[in-house]
């Protein structure tokens, strides 16, 4: 890990990547094209990007109807906006009407910070899963983030792609090659693994570091696809340790942990359990630091949460 940069950061770019070479990518979005880093694509391809205002729910069906004319449109908003406010549209307009759609939630999870708990979405990711047809892409760093939007602006189907706002470590660099529907194995342990998703990804990476320091050696697994799940390579894993974690930025409620959990139920493993990430609950207005201190979601905090389980 090195530099700090956030996903949105890599969302932004990888439009302008992509921009030139394929005219058929353009952008929505709902009057936040600087927080949600359209602002460049916008500004560069005028023609090619639209602006519906506070109109969220306009916002998917414009997006649905430039796909239906061959576009495709990035729709991009806060995710709790973008999901939350928009669902019946996503689930008539988009998924139901199978267009082909890249839905954006940036400012996820509880690294919204200051925003508070109106804006930190916590339950987009159990929203969107339950979506036929609806693929969820969720990466770790700036990097992911950027090579990921190449990949989704080819897939025929509806998407989902979730970032942060807050910088964040760094885990890849510029030639990393973003692999959809594929997990990615960063750390080899014996003692348990943990499979985190998104902006916890460098924090799982720093709880395995504190945890090793402490003699126990624990795996690190980046599961930025969310659905469809990696299940060729994750039930070996479920099967090969007995203590499992997961780790994310979301109500263990619908997400990461709840796919590998029933996942761990459906094939009858043995495997003990532990989901970390927000129990059932609202976040708080706070610096996005000490939110993740508070709710054991940084390096630290996860290291303690697997170290009682161990």
């Amino acid at each position: 890990m090195s530099e700090q940069k956030s996903t949105r950061e890599g969302f932004g770019d990888g439009l302008l990547d992509i921009a030139k070479k394929n005219p058929d990518v353009v952008v929505v979005d709902a009057d936040l094209r600087h927080s949600v880093q359209t602002l460049k694509f916008a500004e560069k391809y005028p023609r090619r990007a639209w602006n519906v205002g506070i109109a969220e729910q306009n916002l998917i069906g414009v997006a649905a109807g430039l796909a239906r004319g061959g576009k495709i449109p990035f729709a991009a908003s806060f995710a709790v906006f973008a999901t939350g406010l928009t669902y019946n549209q996503i689930r008539q307009s988009v998924c139901y009407s199978k267009n082909n759609v890249k839905i954006v939630g940036s400012h996820a999870g509880i690294l919204t910070g200051e925003d508070g708990a109106t804006h930190q979405a916590l339950e987009d990711l159990n929203l969107m899963r339950g979506l036929p047809g609806m693929r969820i892409y969720c990466p770790a760093d700036y990097f992911e983030a950027r090579a990921m939007v190449a990949k989704i602006a080819v897939e025929e189907s509806a998407c989902y792609l979730r970032l942060g706002r807050q910088k964040i470590p760094t885990i890849y660099d510029s030639n990393f090659r973003a692999k959809l529907g594929r997990v990615d194995i960063l750390k080899k342990g014996k003692d348990g693994i943990i499979f985190a998703i998104g902006t916890e990804v460098p924090f799982a990476i720093e709880a395995a570091a504190i945890l090793k320091a402490r003699g126990k050696n624990v795996g690190v697994v980046n599961a930025s696809t969310l659905k469809p799940l990696d299940t060729r390579t994750i039930l070996p894993l479920l099967q090969k340790f007995r203590k499992v974690f997961t780790a994310e930025d979301h109500s263990i409620i619908g997400g990461l942990g709840s796919a590998i959990a029933e996942l761990v139920a459906e094939n009858g493993v043995s495997s003990k359990l532990t989901r970390i990430g927000i129990r059932d609950e609202f976040g708080e207005s706070g610096k996005p630091d000490d939110l993740l201190r508070k709710y054991k979601l940084d390096g630290k905090g996860i290291a303690g949460q697997v170290l009682r389980k161990l």
